[in-house]
């Protein structure tokens, strides 16, 4: 978990160009209302997360109660891997 958080927070900062610092992000820190992402940023965050783990994120995941903070987007990963590993 906390190498998908990690990752995510890596994506948000060197990939979306958040001014803040990794080490100042909180994974519960509001991704619309503190890190300032827009909707391309969002639409861009969802694109690279699925490239970067492999997953696919259908537009039901793609809520914003999924993509709310780096923990949720990190749940959401988890989810996503789980159905893909039983499904396979």
């Amino acid at each position: 978990m906390n190498e998908i958080q990690a990752a995510i927070r890596s994506i948000i900062v060197n990939d979306l160009f958040c001014e803040i610092p990794e080490s100042e992000i909180g994974v519960d820190d509001g991704l619309r209302n503190v890190l300032a992402l827009d909707s391309l940023g969002f639409l861009e965050l969802r694109v690279t997360c699925e490239e970067r783990f492999d997953i696919e994120i259908s537009e039901d995941d793609f809520t914003p109660e999924n993509f709310t903070s780096i923990r949720s987007i990190s749940d959401l990963v988890l989810r996503l891997r789980e159905t893909q590993l039983e499904t396979t």
